[in-house]
This record gives C-alpha cells, structure tokens and sequence, in this order.
C-alpha cells in the first residue's frame, strides 16, 4: 500500500502520544533527568513537600478600572504553591497530581480544559526541620533560604515545577504566585500585568517573612530565612523581577502606562525617577534569575533604569526570542546593568520558551491550537535538555549567592560551548548549542 504524505502529521502526533504514554507508565515527571544532563541538575538530597496558600494584597490600586485619572482600589488574591524540604512517612509516596488548564481565558477558539501532571512532592507533609543546609552555613534566623517565583502573561504557578521541586529537594523553601488577572484562568488587561509584578513579589516576600516568624502557628513558622531570598522571573515575571530589584522603568514607560490607563498615575512609583521605588528595594532579595524578561525592546528601560540594577543576575535567554527579544532585547538588558555581577546563558536558535515545563501529553492531543503546544515546547530545542540545563545553572548561581558554595566553576565557561572543550560539570558533547558570557561591575 503506498503511503500518503498527508498522514504524516497524525502519524507524528500518534508516536508523540506513545511515547509520552511510555513515560507516564515509567514514573517519569517533568524535571526528571535525561541522559545528557549535567551534573548539578540532579535532584539534592531532601524529601519535597508541597503546599497551597492563597494570600491576599488589600487596598490595591485597580487599573483596569481607572477613569479619567481615578484608580480605585481592590483586594487583590494571591494564590502560590509552596515547595520546601519534608520529612515523607513511612509508606508514603514523594508524588502529586499538580491541576492546571490549557488554553486563555474568555478565548472562544482556545477554551479552558482542565489536565493534570504528576510531580516528586507529597501533598501537605510535614516541613524538615532538623538538618538545614547540609553542604554550607545555617543562614542566620532561619533554616532554608528562600526563593520567589514569577511566571509570565500568560501563566501559573505551575509552570516550572521541573525547578521549583528541585530547589526545594536542595535545601530551599520555593513560593510560585499565581499573578492575578494575568493567569490562564483569569487573564485581563495587561496595565494589571504591567504594575502589579513587582509589587506582587514584595508583597509575597513580606508574607513569607511574616509567615515564617518564630513561634507562629503556620507551617512555615522557623523554616524559612527570609532575609536571604532570590527571585526568579520568566517573561513578565522577569520584567517584574528586574523592577523589583532595582531596574526602575523609564519616562516612556510611565506615558505609555498611561495611555493604555486613561491618565493612571499609579506606575509613577515603578519609575526610576521616583523616590517611592528607590525606597521599595528591598535588601533581602540576594540575587536574581531572569529568564526572557520582557520590555526593552518597548522602551521600558533606558541607560539609568538599568544601570540601577546592582544584584547578581543570571540572565537566560534564546538567540531567537521573538516576544521579549534578544540583541535589541534580553541582550541589551545584559549588556545596559553595567552595575550588577551579571551572567548571560544563551540557547542558540531558541526563541521565548527557555524557562516552563515541557508539552503535556494533553497539548498534543489532535484538534488543538497548536499555541497549546507552543505554550511549553520550542521549534531547536528539547524542552526537557532545557529543563536539566536551567536545574544546573539556577543552582550553580542561588548556591554561589544564597548558600555560599563554591560553585563559580560551573559558571565561568568559555563563553561559546561550541568553540571550546566540553563545560564545567557537563558531558561530553552536551553542552553544544550554549553560550555563556559573564560581566562585572
């Protein structure tokens, strides 16, 4: 019987659909490591548990409600998932069933459908107390360093459970926002997006630190060092990170705020120029992980917003990237912190997609907008290589500046992969298609 060309694509979905089955009867999880994956990707030595708490930022400004120059105010939910070290019982499982959707929001060609993914965590255990980090220094005041997590428009805090279990598995209590008014569930304007990042992240710090005082009845209570905290943000969520941090948003930023605003002055206190943000920094946040941070290429920086960046920074971008940008875009962000002890990991040929969890078996499911896919999966890349290589280089940069190792060895490469003998800490041939650069102060 010849074979028709016009089949291929069902054939190509039918195997993708095997072999994702195969995996699930495996065991395997988003994060799990693949063959290549180099060496410090691989899960460290805690029990993960994981957690749900919904947060509530009252008196908040409400953008998407301003009129002619007046901006009520709302209350503003916040709900994020909390991975942090556990102790597993005896005969208990380290696994979940993580609920997210696919799909937008009031989409009609792209509706809501409900899936879920399993994950290396068990749902509600109980926090390890006992042992704080084993390979450097208890910080002081608290047991684990903390690390927030911020997801980009659209998303959840879902996204990137491939490193959220892994950092926890490392000794660190991870919190994931779900962004109100900018997840799948609930998209809206994007003016809420455009304000509320940052703010979002200083608020979950400062309940982080309030839930974690000693001698509080939450979980939280003495298992988390607030005050040695990173952030790391993807997309929106690293515009919002960068913000937080200290790259305070240009004049043309604030007019185009306005603009989409009705005359809104409530991005005026984001801006560089505002003795409010300047005052907002907040000296507990430690370092910096910003995959594919939007806004440069829109003008939402100039040379003093960035030079105002001054924390360690990994920056993680694709050559590609054709939302946030890369040489006029991620690369000039790089290249304009010229105050901050920066690093810059480069998958060639990638576009925006550096950062989530690999396609689920859902995604590739016949008869779906192929964004379904887009949403996690890149055209040169395999997403789960991405996933091992972000696992090692997040904990090579938090471990150098949260916990004090010794791990600058895995950072400071040749600059192209391609160029030089094999990376620090990768396999032989594995570590082809990167690029690191690294500048100073």
């Amino acid at each position: 019987m010849r074979f028709h060309y016009r089949f291929l694509p069902l054939l190509l979905v039918g195997l993708l659909l095997s072999v994702s089955a195969v995996y699930a009867q495996d065991g395997f999880v988003f994060g799990d490591l693949m063959p290549d994956a180099p060496e410090l990707a691989a899960r460290g030595t805690y029990s993960v548990g994981v957690r749900s708490l919904t947060l509530v930022h009252t008196g908040q400004l409400d953008v998407l409600h301003a009129r002619a120059g007046e901006t009520p105010r709302y209350d503003r939910p916040l709900p994020v998932e909390i991975w942090y070290p556990a102790t597993i019982p005896a005969g208990k499982a380290e696994r979940v069933l993580y609920e997210q959707v696919m799909g937008n929001f009031n989409d009609a060609k792209r509706p809501l459908i409900p899936f879920t993914f399993a994950g290396r965590a068990l749902r509600d255990a109980e926090p390890n107390r006992g042992t704080g980090n084993p390979a450097g220094a208890t910080p002081a005041g608290g047991i684990y360093p903390l690390v927030i997590v911020s997801h980009g428009y659209t998303g959840s805090r879902l996204l990137f459970t491939y490193l959220t279990e892994n950092l926890a598995s490392k000794g660190y209590v991870v919190v994931s926002i779900d962004h109100t008014e900018s997840t799948f569930r609930d998209a809206a304007g994007f003016q809420s997006t455009l304000l509320n990042r940052a703010l979002d992240d200083l608020f979950v710090l400062n309940e982080m630190a309030r839930l974690s005082e000693k001698g509080g009845k939450t979980f939280l209570a003495g298992l988390l060092d607030a005050n040695n905290t990173g952030l790391i943000g993807y997309s929106m969520g690293g515009y919002g990170a960068l913000n937080a941090t200290g790259a305070g948003y240009s004049a043309n930023a604030g007019k185009f705020f306005g603009q989409m605003t009705g005359g809104s002055k409530a991005f005026e206190t984001r801006l560089m120029s505002s003795p409010e943000y300047k005052a907002s920094l907040d000296p507990r946040i430690k370092a910096v992980v910003a995959f594919a941070p939007w806004g440069m290429e829109r003008g939402f920086w100039d040379a003093e917003g960035l030079a105002g960046l001054k924390l360690p920074t990994l920056f993680v971008a694709g050559s590609k990237d054709d939302i946030s940008g890369y040489e006029k875009g991620i690369k000039a962000i790089f290249d304009g912190a010229v105050n901050a002890d920066r690093y810059l990991l480069t998958y060639l040929n990638a576009r925006h997609n550096v950062a989530p969890n690999p396609p689920p078996v859902e995604s590739l499911k016949p008869g779906l907008h192929i964004d379904e896919y887009y949403r996690y999966a890149e055209p040169a890349w395999n997403e789960r290589r991405i996933n091992n290589i972000n696992q090692h280089f997040v904990t090579a940069f938090l471990g150098m500046h949260l916990k004090k190792q010794e791990y600058a060895k895995y950072l400071d490469v040749p600059q192209s992969a391609n160029d030089s003998p094999v990376w620090t800490g990768f396999k032989p041939r594995s570590s082809v298609g990167l690029e690191m650069r690294h500048a100073k102060p």
